[in-house]
């Protein structure tokens, strides 16, 4: 089995991270789902939520909203509508986003704003 995988998280306006890793937990329709070196071929899609991606540095987490997820031959492609590294999160704009969400009745918004606050979290 081999010791890495390849994962390449991308949204629809930009490459996002690309790298090494020896684990991504990603959200599916199917439930919350862990792709390890050597996993069996798999096409997803993706739910919004935090994805975590643990290499042999540390930890990198993104939200992503929504996409499709496939891995074959040790390699993972996170295709998503929207995503975004955690550390470029700022907390309290998320916060207000929120906040401004739940005023105007906006589920979409709304979950938008918390995936963004729990992969802040995570980090």
């Amino acid at each position: 089995m081999a010791a890495e995988l390849h994962v390449e998280l991308v949204a629809a306006d930009r490459q996002v991270w690309s790298g090494e890793a020896n684990l991504v937990v990603a959200r599916t329709t199917s439930g919350d789902i862990g792709v390890m070196p050597g996993h069996q071929p798999l096409l997803g899609v993706l739910e919004s939520g935090p994805v975590t991606i643990r290499t042999n540095e540390g930890t990198v987490v993104a939200a992503v909203h929504g996409g499709f997820m496939s891995f074959a031959d040790n390699k993972l492609s996170l295709l998503a509508e929207i995503a975004e590294l955690a550390d470029e999160i700022d907390a309290q704009r998320a916060e207000r986003a929120l906040e401004r969400a739940k005023a105007d009745d906006d589920a979409a918004a709304e979950r938008r704003a918390e995936v963004r606050l729990r992969a802040v979290a995570v980090r």
